[in-house]
């Protein structure tokens, strides 16, 4: 009998677990590219600085950026006690 070859694909849980961990490491470069963004705009055609502009962007981008990473954290969360019962269930077994 033929030995059984391993799956060419991971589980799904396990799968979208490590995705949402990439993405965790991910946020912290996305928050810096975001917050460098109002450095990039042109100034406007008055002599006056146009701060009020960037500061709103800044405080949305902010506020973006920890909603994203309260989701990441529960969905993470989620998952890891997914992942704890489905090892909990295999350690059982005989």
């Amino acid at each position: 009998m033929p030995a059984s070859k391993p799956p060419k694909f991971l589980a799904r849980n396990s799968y979208r677990r490590r995705r949402m961990i990439d993405a965790a490491r991910v946020l912290p470069l996305v928050a810096s590219f975001l917050f460098f963004i109002p450095v990039l705009w042109r100034p406007s055609e008055t002599p006056e600085p146009d701060t009020a502009r960037g500061w709103i962007y800044i405080f949305a981008a902010w506020v973006v950026l920890i909603v994203a990473a309260l989701v990441l954290s529960r969905l993470l969360e989620r998952a890891g006690r997914g992942a704890d019962e489905v090892a909990d269930d295999a350690e059982g077994a005989p």
